[in-house]
């Protein structure tokens, strides 16, 4: 089948974004194409030692992004999943009991089912109705008992853009001496978070969604006191006698090359956002919102989430009838040229919750470089779909 419209509108820029900073383009070509970026931290001359100094300027960049004191006790990945798998199961030991939500992504929870296999208890909260479909703080502090270690859960759903207080749950994380980690997955980027202020000992995050980088990059912050038993054991530029990956950071946490190209896309992403300060956050809720007011009525249209909490993340996901998402996402595409995202999201819990397990749902999710006749266009055509019925 062919797309009866040469234009592409892509409205899936919580799974990636398409468009990038020129800035960004231009590192990453510059990093390849000029022959000197090497091995960075495995030796100290020529392009070694030039990899070595832009990864150190990466780790400072997003250390300062995420509050996070100690550029060294940043750790890069290939994404958020490596970073959540990471953090998981290098703290949790079995007998340890841990509290997360329904409203996480696979990266989360598969990783937190295959501790639980290895003995680790889970409590995983589930929506409140009554509470418009949140789940307040005082949740987690119920489900606090003595044998609790580490909260973890995302900061704002993958699915419907739903947001957790993570202020408060890093408050009854001090409180209560827990270990709290953050999938901010889909918030790096768009919202300001601050290790220290919001008490949070681990945030994870992916460098090619609203961060804007290469894809490929992605990292954790790791509060200084907080030891990580690593994922991966190899290469390193220090201590190659010793028989067991050095535990100093961030090495003990990267065994083998890093991603230097990436990275040096991902330093320039995040120069980027820093100059941009608030108008990301600005444009992306505002594309969202204008949306989301654009389809919020129309017949047989559901619109998932609660939109009177006035910070989420720049999501719309709904469904059209009783349809398929994929027959719907598909007619988007093909009649329309929308790109968005269908289906279960990694997001089986939350599908659940909301009975949308079998249907799934259609995503629109929004970029900085999104523009407001696109989110026109895109609630044009779902209101020619729910027309047609």
């Amino acid at each position: 089948m062919e797309r009866h419209t040469d234009r592409l509108i892509y409205l899936d820029n919580a799974a990636t974004t398409a468009v990038k900073p020129r800035e960004v383009e231009e590192a990453v070509a510059e990093a390849i194409g000029s022959g000197r970026m090497g091995n960075a931290d495995r030796g100290g001359l020529g392009s070694s030692l030039d990899a070595s100094r832009t990864v150190y300027r990466t780790r400072e960049a997003a250390a300062s992004l995420f509050g996070c004191p100690w550029p060294e006790q940043t750790v890069f990945t290939a994404n958020s999943t490596e970073s959540l798998n990471i953090a998981i199961q290098g703290m949790l030991e079995p007998g340890d009991h841990v509290i997360t939500t329904v409203m996480e992504h696979n990266s989360v929870l598969r990783p937190l089912h295959r501790m639980e296999d290895l003995g680790v208890r889970l409590t995983v909260l589930p929506l409140k109705p009554e509470g418009g479909w949140q789940i307040p703080a005082e949740e987690f502090e119920q489900a606090v008992c003595p044998d609790t270690k580490m909260i973890v859960c995302t900061h704002a759903s993958n699915l419907t853009g739903d947001m957790v207080d993570v202020e408060a749950v890093g408050r009854i994380c001090r409180r209560h001496g827990l270990l709290f980690v953050l999938d901010a997955s889909q918030t790096a980027g768009v919202f300001d978070i601050d290790m220290e202020k919001m008490g949070i000992d681990v945030v994870c995050f992916t460098g090619h969604k609203s961060l804007m980088g290469p894809q490929g990059t992605g990292g954790l912050c790791v509060r200084k006191e907080v030891e990580i038993r690593p994922l991966l054991e190899g290469g390193t530029g220090i201590r190659t006698y010793d028989r067991r990956q050095p535990d100093r950071m961030p090495t003990a946490l990267e065994a083998g090359t890093l991603n230097s190209h990436g990275l040096a896309g991902l330093l320039a992403a995040l120069q980027w956002r820093k100059s941009q300060g608030k108008k990301v956050m600005e444009k992306e809720l505002s594309l969202a919102a204008r949306f989301y007011q654009g389809v919020r009525d129309l017949p047989g249209v559901t619109v998932y989430g609660n939109f009177e909490n006035s910070l989420r993340a720049p999501i719309v996901t709904l469904n059209l009838y009783d349809y398929d998402s994929g027959a719907v996402g598909e007619e988007l595409f093909l009649r329309f040229g929308i790109q968005t995202r269908t289906g279960g999201h990694c997001a089986p819990l939350y599908h659940l919750a909301l009975g949308t397990e079998k249907q799934g749902a259609v995503r629109f999710s929004f970029s900085y470089y999104n523009t407001e006749e696109e989110a026109d266009l895109a609630a044009a055509a779902v209101k020619t779909l729910a027309e047609e019925g």
